[in-house]
């Protein structure tokens, strides 16, 4: 029996406005985007790459599901590692981005803090915590 693939290779989001969205990561993430064209984005995250695209074009990728519209509610959260959660708050305020919620502990050992991108998906940048002694 074959074992089913373990590594995540690609995120592909819906966005309204590619423009936008594409900003949003570059300042946020400081990075440019690996690839472009006039219906999408891909920015490289080490082992990831995250694809902004047009949400009109993504019809073919999910159908025969439909695409969502936006501003529905969360479906998912993606997460990212970081050194430390709390610099990255400061930072997401830097760049005038809404917290959703955090710097937090999480009992799961995570230090966490959480916002949305200009469509809504969410996301979380997280750090490990040490171990609690006992």
């Amino acid at each position: 029996m074959t074992a089913l693939p373990h590594d995540v290779t690609a995120i592909t989001l819906f966005v309204e406005d590619l423009e936008r969205a594409r900003e949003f990561y570059r300042a946020l993430f400081e990075l440019d985007p690996m690839y472009q064209d006039a219906d999408s984005a891909a920015f490289r995250f080490e082992h990831t790459v995250v694809n902004l695209l047009r949400g009109a074009e993504a019809h073919e990728l999910v159908t025969p599901l439909p695409v969502a519209a936006p501003g529905l509610g969360s479906r998912c959260l993606y997460t990212i590692a970081v050194d430390d959660a709390d610099a990255a708050a400061a930072r997401l305020a830097e760049l005038g981005v809404p917290v959703l919620n955090g710097p937090i502990d999480r009992p799961w050992g995570l230090r966490a803090v959480s916002f949305a991108d200009p469509d809504g998906n969410v996301w979380e940048l997280a750090q490990d915590l040490p171990p609690a002694a006992g």
